[in-house]
């Protein structure tokens, strides 16, 4: 198990989600899984996934043990690393915090309201239906297929903090923006890691006990929308910062298109290409953009 844990740091994480804490000397991973109650099969099975990208077809995870790995990780991320990023975010912003520094919260605080709700959903209702299932109550419409309908990435708004704060925004203390921001890479790697364990190891297995014919991961169109949304172009155009502009006001697509005399049909195609140009795709993180490239006046801003 140390050897593991010194030539792949990041699985500390890993350990600490399973219920497995530092200490354990000299012993084999199976000897400390079973000092710890933990299922070998199934840590190996998430350890084996992130370190190589595959699964290994000899190795039979426990669909209860990973739910509860899953669990742990939710708590992680909602009770301590989203809480610590904020606070030192507000540290490194400075007090008082002035408009943009305010956007910037209110837009990290937006990101961490998009994590709870999809992580609820999980605690709420994938994890009782996986429980239910176990069981061997089939009963019900629901499906794991819905779950991967609704599992929207929540790697991207974190995405869209770091190229805001890389990018555009100017400080008088690089250090420690620059720890912050290492501090948010990590985090979103974390969760790409924690995403990549639910679609490929966790649905296929329960889809699996479903045995309803699908059988495929979550995740296989993700990497396609990502490439569709980058652009060779980078400029922005005139109409493209005037509707970015009118975005940070708080209007609607409707009320930009009466606006500016166009159709709503061509404000959502110019917020296509601003998204691809930019990487930047909420209203909030437009609206820091704004401001920052003085597109708009702070007291024009939506409060």
């Amino acid at each position: 198990m140390g050897d593991l844990i010194c030539d792949n740091y990041t699985m500390l994480f890993v350990m600490s989600r399973f219920g497995i804490m530092p200490g354990f000397g000299e012993k084999t991973i199976e000897e400390v899984c079973h000092k710890n109650n933990v299922h070998t099969q199934t840590f190996l099975a998430v350890v084996n996934m992130l370190i190589s990208g595959k699964q290994d077809p000899d190795t039979e995870a426990s669909l209860i043990c990973l739910v509860q790995y899953l669990h742990n990780s939710h708590s992680h991320f909602l009770d301590i690393r989203l809480p610590a990023i904020r606070k030192k975010l507000l540290k490194t912003l400075g007090q008082p915090l002035d408009g943009i520094s305010k956007a910037v919260i209110r837009f990290y605080d937006e990101y961490v309201e998009q994590v709870q709700n999809h992580m609820s959903y999980e605690e709420e209702t994938v994890f009782p239906y996986v429980r239910s299932l176990l069981q061997g109550d089939q009963s019900g419409d629901y499906c794991i297929r819905v779950f991967c309908q609704q599992h929207d990435s929540i790697e991207a708004k974190l995405s869209e903090l770091k190229n805001i704060l890389i990018k555009y925004y100017p400080t008088g203390n690089p250090h420690e923006l620059n720890n912050v921001l290492f501090d948010i890479f990590a985090c979103a790697q974390d969760l790409a890691s924690h995403n990549y364990i639910e679609d490929n190891l966790f649905v296929p297995m329960i889809s699996k006990m479903e045995g309803k014919g699908f059988t495929g991961a979550c995740g296989e169109s993700k990497n396609k929308h990502r490439q569709d949304q980058v652009s060779a172009k980078k400029e922005l155009s005139k109409r493209e910062e005037e509707i970015i502009a009118e975005v940070a006001k708080g209007l609607t697509n409707k009320e930009i298109a009466e606006k500016l005399f166009i159709s709503v049909h061509t404000v959502m195609t110019h917020r296509k290409n601003i998204a691809g140009k930019l990487q930047i795709h909420s209203p909030s993180g437009l609206t820091i953009y704004a401001i920052l490239n003085n597109l708009v006046e702070l007291d024009d801003v939506k409060k």
